[in-house]
C-alpha cells in the first residue's frame, strides 16, 4: 500500500484513452479464430458475479462453436455459494492446470494483472494476452485491451466480443451475462444504467434468462449465520458525520474471528457494504474484510460526490469512481486513516 500525499490522476484522467477501437476488436477476433491451442479464459480473484459470469459465459460461447478452452481463477479456487447457479460450472480447472506460459490467454473483470492472483505469473508469460474490462483504474496490460470504463459491466464488453465471433445467444450463454450485468449495475439502479444496458437486457431476456430466478440467487438468499456476521458489523459501525467535506463516513470490520463463529467464508461478505451504504448521513461507505491470510481487504461506495476510486488508487488498489477497494496490512482504523486523508469533494459535483 502507498502512503503517499502527492495527488495523483482521477480514473477518468487514467481511463481517458482506454476505449477499445475497431483496430482493438479485429485484433482480439483473429486471436480466437485463429488459435490452434487450448485457449485459457481467467478471471480476478474472489470472483464476483460479473467476472465469473462473462468468463462462464464465453467459455460457453467458445465450445459452442467448437473451440478448446478452459476457464479458472486463482486460489482460494472455490466458487463463491451466491454464484454455484451459474451455467458453465464444468469449464472450471484448477489453477495448477493453466500453462506457465499460455499462447492464448483471456483476462475478464481483473483491473491489473495482480488481481489475478496466483494466475498472475502465466498472464504475464503468455504469447497474447486478450484484456476485458471496464475499471476505471486499469493501466491497460495484456496486448489486446478491450478495456471501456463507460461500459456498465464487463458482461457488456463480452457480449460485443461473442457476438463479433458470430456465436448466438443460447438460454446459459445468456444467464452468466445477465447475471455480470445485474450485479454490476446494483439490479439495474446504479447510474451506469444507460438505454443501452436495457436493451442489452432485454435480449439476454429473450434469449431465455429467468431475472426472478437470477435475482433471487444473487440478492435474496443467505445462511443464518452471515445474517449473523451482518447483524454484527451493523452493530460495531461507526459513523463519522465530519469526515469527507462534512458529508459523512459510515464504516465496519469483519474480522476472520468473526467469520469463523459463524462459518462464514470470505466470498459470503460482498452484500454487507450495500446494507451499510443506505446511511442517510454518511456519503461514503467502508467496509474493512479480513482475508483468510490476515490482510485487510478496503472496500468503499460513494453516493456520487466523492470520487473513492482515486482514493484506494493512490492506497494501491483501485476500481471506479462510485466503487473501489485496496488491500493493506495495517489494522483498520489505520487503513480508514489513510483513506480519510485522501477523501476529497469533487469539485464539479452537483
Amino acid at each position: 500500500m502507498t502512503t503517499s500525499g502527492t495527488p495523483g490522476p482521477t480514473v477518468t484522467e487514467r481511463a481517458r484513452d482506454q476505449v477499445p477501437g475497431p483496430a482493438q476488436w479485429e485484433r482480439a477476433t483473429q486471436l480466437i479464430r485463429s488459435a490452434h491451442q487450448k485457449i485459457w479464459l481467467v478471471c480476478h480473484e474472489w470472483p464476483d458475479g460479473d467476472a465469473l459470469g462473462s468468463m462462464l459465459s464465453f467459455a460457453q460461447a467458445l465450445r459452442r462453436q467448437g473451440r478448446d478452452c478452459a476457464a479458472s481463477f486463482g486460489e482460494p479456487f472455490t466458487v463463491p455459494a451466491g454464484l454455484r447457479f451459474l451455467p458453465g460450472l464444468e469449464l472450471l480447472v484448477e489453477p495448477g492446470q493453466v500453462p506457465a506460459a499460455p499462447e492464448l490467454m483471456v483476462s475478464f473483470d481483473a483491473a491489473s494483472l495482480e488481481r489475478l492472483g496466483s494466475l498472475a505469473p502465466a498472464a504475464r508469460r503468455a504469447r497474447e494476452l486478450i484484456v476485458i474490462d471496464h475499471h476505471a483504474s486499469n493501466p491497460g496490460f495484456g496486448t489486446v485491451q478491450l478495456i471501456d470504463p463507460s461500459a456498465a459491466a464487463t458482461a457488456v464488453l463480452t457480449e460485443k466480443l461473442i457476438a463479433r465471433l458470430g456465436i448466438g445467444l443460447t438460454e446459459d450463454i445468456a444467464c452468466g451475462l445477465y447475471a455480470g450485468l445485474a450485479s454490476d449495475t446494483g439490479s439495474f439502479k446504479y447510474g451506469s444504467t444507460t438505454p443501452e444496458v436495457h436493451q442489452l437486457a432485454a435480449r439476454l431476456l429473450a434469449a431465455g434468462v429467468r431475472p426472478d430466478a437470477v435475482g433471487r440467487e444473487l440478492w435474496d438468499r443467505a445462511s443464518f449465520g452471515y445474517l449473523q456476521v451482518l447483524g454484527g458489523a451493523l452493530g460495531r459501525a461507526r459513523i463519522e458525520p465530519d469526515a469527507v467535506d462534512g458529508l459523512g463516513m459510515v464504516w465496519t470490520t469483519i474480522s476472520r474471528a468473526d467469520r469463523a463463529a459463524r462459518d462464514v467464508r470470505y466470498d459470503q461478505l460482498e452484500g454487507v457494504i450495500d446494507q451499510l451504504r443506505r446511511a442517510d448521513e454518511a456519503e461514503v461507505a467502508v467496509v474493512c474484510k479480513e482475508t483468510d491470510d490476515g490482510r485487510w481487504y478496503v472496500s468503499t461506495r460513494s453516493k456520487g460526490r466523492v470520487d473513492v476510486g482515486r482514493a484506494c488508487l493512490e492506497l494501491g488498489g483501485g476500481g471506479h469512481r462510485l466503487a473501489a477497494a485496496y488491500t493493506c496490512d495495517c489494522a483498520p482504523a489505520t487503513a480508514i486513516a489513510h483513506l480519510r486523508e485522501r477523501l476529497r469533494v469533487r469539485k464539479d459535483a452537483k
